[in-house]
């Protein structure tokens, strides 16, 4: 068991640098080259500005824009993968390429670059799986991101110049939908056991082992039909 959570926690490390050291290379790579990518990003509602959908997320403008994506892009994904390791992959790809489209078809037309609509987009699936699963750990983990965020809210309106606000919004509703869509599938943690699913034994218990989860009315009726039929045993 500690090998198999090892394994599953090493792997969400390791898919989590792969993402930042690919975030960190074409950025370096257009540092010693002096070569811009900004031509990578959406262009909404043009042509050529569909590949940015894909690319987009990978280009940055400047260190500063960098460093305060890499972070939270790691913490996220690497909490993605880890506690949600079932939907992780697809829901991964959902946030990555909605959250792109919903910018294509309604951004303002510049080019809009980072990766900072799917943090947006993840962090509100981690936060709204709390909501939509209520479990004591998809709870726990949306309020340690809300705890670690607290500035969350003010990314999604127009505040400062040159931020692309409507990314932020985008993944953040592209990351509630996809939340929504995956929420009935559980991780096994998550899966209730019936404590008697595996007895087998045959001897008599005390009460019903269904006693607690019948209703009230259930078990009057049931006290009453067996009161019925001790009267009848009594007539004969």
């Amino acid at each position: 068991m500690e090998d198999k959570l090892l394994n599953k926690f090493l792997g969400a490390v390791r898919f989590a640098c792969l993402c930042i050291l690919l975030l960190w290379s074409i950025h370096i790579i257009s540092w010693f080259t002096g070569y811009s990518f900004s031509h990578w990003g959406i262009y909404p509602r043009e042509l050529y500005g569909v590949p940015g959908i894909l690319t987009a997320p990978l280009v940055h403008g400047d260190l500063e824009h960098l460093f305060s994506n890499s972070f939270p892009f790691f913490l996220l994904t690497g909490i993605i993968y880890f506690f949600y390791s079932r939907v992780a992959a697809p829901a991964f790809i959902f946030i990555y390429i909605l959250t792109g489209f919903m910018v294509w078809l309604f951004a303002r037309p510049v080019y809009h670059i980072g990766a900072s609509g799917v943090v947006y987009g993840l962090m509100s699936f981690i936060l709204f799986s709390g909501f939509f699963r209520r479990n004591i750990k998809s709870i726990t983990l949306a309020l340690v991101v809300t705890v670690a965020n607290n500035g969350y809210f003010y990314g999604l309106v127009p505040l400062k110049d040159g931020v692309s606000w409507e990314s932020h919004l985008f993944g953040a509703l592209v990351g509630i939908l996809v939340a929504f869509i995956f929420k009935g599938i559980l991780e096994n943690d998550e899966i209730k056991v019936d404590p008697w699913a595996n007895d087998d034994q045959t001897e008599e218990y005390f009460l019903s082992r269904d006693t607690f989860d019948k209703t009230i009315r259930e078990r009057q009726i049931e006290a009453l039909e067996a009161q019925r039929l001790r009267e009848q045993n009594l007539e004969f």
